[in-house]
Order: C-alpha cells, then structure tokens, then sequence
C-alpha cells in the first residue's frame, strides 16, 4: 500500500477511494499535528541552547551534546516546514479541486432543468400565442376607443348643415342690432325755444354758471 494510501485509509483496487472532503479533512488533521511538532521542536531547541550556554565554560561535553541535540532537532524543525507546505499546496488544490467539482455539478443540474423546462416548448407555438396576445391587445385597445366615444342614441346631424344654421342665426342677429342703431338716428329732437331766455340781473361769475345749468336742464324737460 502507498504511503498516500495509508494516509487516507485506502484499501485494494476494489475499495472506494476518499471523499475531496474527507481528503481535506485528513490533510487538515495532519497539517495541525505537524504545527504541533513544530512547536515541540521549537521549544526543546530553546532548552538545548540554554543547557549548551549555562555548561559551555564548565561542562564542554554536555555542551557539545546539547548543541548535536540542538542540531538534530532543528533538522526535524526544517523537515517539518517542508512537509507541511507541501501539504498545505495539495489541500488548497484538492479544495479548488472540490469547489470547481460543485460548480460543475450546480452548472450540469441548471443546464438539465433548464432543458426539461423548454422540452415541451416549441418556438412556433411561442410565436403563433405572442401573436394572438398582441391581436387580443388590439382588440382591447379598438373596443376602449369604441366604448369611450359620446353615443347619439341613433340621432345623426349633418355638421355642414348646422354650422350654416348657425351662421343665418348670427346675421339675423346682426340685422336686427344694426336696425335698432338705425332707428335712433331717426327719433326728433327737441324744438330749440323761439323766445330769448329772461334776462337776469348781474351776478357773480360762479352764480352765472350754476343758473345757466339749471335753466338748461330745465330746458330740457320742457323740450321732452
């Protein structure tokens, strides 16, 4: 069995390969025990470092073996990286790898559902029913012109004919002002009085003016 088969539990030819999910998974739970490791390693370096300097004047050899130590883990340290970014590349492309799978899948439903909702549809019929909607529009538009029109209750008038009735009533009119008109130039005025207005002792200017007024309006009456 390969090393990726013992990693995600896969059997013989027979056995169903991992899920991208289950894949994922899996490369999530190792990335995380990796990360652990790490930090152990990162922290018996520090314990090594500390030991090589406190016996680097008084104990040489457990200073050196502190640093051999030291050298090893930082070996595992670098290893470690190594491996975790080659996993971490192998999940981001299994998961691109998955999200392309969904949207491939959702496509693949769409364009079936999309084909069982126009299995049944022909263009000619299409065409032939948005031809009956616009006639039946139109249709609809002729009887609202109809119904909104005024109805003469079956009266019919020729317009020729009352517009020229109209005109003989305006003439008509007009002959019979221009008559009365006439007929006031022709009523008598009164006769002008024959004898002299009586004479009147002098006055003043103002009181001459207002007696002449009053012997013309008096005048007047008498000549009506």
């Amino acid at each position: 069995m390969s090393v990726f088969g013992k990693l995600f539990g896969g059997g013989g030819k027979g056995s169903k390969g991992p899920s991208p999910q289950e894949a994922i998974q899996k490369l999530r739970e190792t990335e995380e025990m990796l990360t652990k490791k790490q930090d152990f390693l990162e922290k018996k370096i520090d314990q090594e470092l500390i030991t090589a300097k406190k016996n680097g004047t008084k104990n040489k050899r457990a200073a050196l073996q502190a640093l051999k130590r030291k050298k090893r883990y930082e070996k595992q340290l670098a290893q470690i990286d190594g491996t975790l970014s080659t996993i971490e590349f192998q999940r981001e492309a299994l998961e691109n790898a998955n999200t392309n799978t969904e949207v491939l899948k959702n496509m693949g439903f769409a364009a079936k559902a999309m084909k069982s909702a126009h299995e049944n549809m022909d263009i000619d019929k299409v065409d032939d029913l948005m031809q009956d909607i616009t006639e039946q529009q139109e249709l609809a538009q002729e009887i609202s012109d109809a119904i909104s029109k005024p109805v003469g209750f079956g009266e019919e008038f020729d317009e020729d004919e009352l517009l020229a009735e109209l005109d003989e009533l305006e003439q008509e009119e007009l002959d019979k002002n221009l008559l009365e008109i006439g007929g006031t130039e022709n009523v008598p005025l009164p006769n002008v009085p024959s004898s002299s207005l009586p004479s009147r002792p002098a006055k003043k200017r103002v009181e001459e003016d207002e007696d002449d007024m009053e012997d013309l309006q008096r005048w007047a009456m008498e000549a009506m």
